[in-house]
């Protein structure tokens, strides 16, 4: 598949390594930093989204998402992302992603507004079910650049393998998209409600890193388990 990433928001909190083992399945490891693990929070807006050799579909290609992540290996050593929720406000790509790449997408109410200039970007995501929603407010702070390897910069966003876990298998699918061109990120409005849904109540300090990016054109590559392909 392709698809584009854009206007993204990376929010992460420092966390002990044990409160993240303890919540990854079988096969799977917390990576970290420094001796610690991370977890993230990732507002952005999903375009043209298709199936290789397809064109785009209007009212199904483009939607927002908003994802809460943390970062792990395989026993192969293989790195990647591992989700824990991913809000979406479009019900057919919700299905798909359950169905397709067994990850845990939920329906929501979402809007995203940029401010005036395209400065500031107001975005809301209210899961349904949720009595409330969460509310951010971001937007690019200072010069842009790519991540420098062995930062901390580069182990958080520079990652080009996923992981889902159905039914006693784990499956990995990999992406591809140039490095991330980035900036600070100035973040007046953040919530951290998508993370106590996730099962990390505790967490209610101000983001320890924030960045943001205007986006990658992505290649998604087909889901894969022990033993071939899905």
């Amino acid at each position: 598949m392709y698809q584009a990433w854009k206007d993204l928001l990376f929010l992460h909190w420092e966390v002990p390594p044990a409160d993240i083992q303890r919540s990854l399945p079988p096969g799977l490891a917390v990576d970290t930093f420094g001796g610690a693990a991370w977890i993230g929070l990732v507002p952005f807006l999903m375009c043209d989204v298709r199936p290789r050799f397809c064109p785009t579909v209007p009212g199904l290609s483009s939607f927002l998402e908003l994802n809460v992540r943390t970062y792990v290996r395989d026993s192969a050593g293989n790195s990647g992302v591992w989700f824990y929720s991913l809000d979406c406000n479009q019900p057919i790509a919700v299905a798909i992603a359950r169905g397709l790449f067994h990850l845990p997408y939920f329906r929501a109410r979402m809007r995203a507004q940029a401010g005036p200039a395209s400065e500031m970007i107001y975005y809301d995501c209210r899961r349904d079910g949720a009595a409330s929603s969460s509310h951010y407010e971001y937007r690019a702070m200072g010069p842009t650049s790519r991540a420098v390897a062995g930062s901390l910069e580069e182990f958080l966003v520079e990652r080009y393998r996923l992981f889902s876990f159905r039914n006693g298998t784990l499956y990995s699918g990999e992406v591809w998209h140039e490095p991330y061109t980035f900036a600070g990120a100035e973040v007046p409005q953040w919530c951290t409600k998508p993370l106590r849904q996730a099962g990390f109540g505790h967490i209610t300090m101000p983001p320890d890193h924030a960045i943001f990016s205007t986006g990658v054109d992505v290649s998604i590559f087909p889901l894969r388990r022990a033993g071939g392909t899905l």
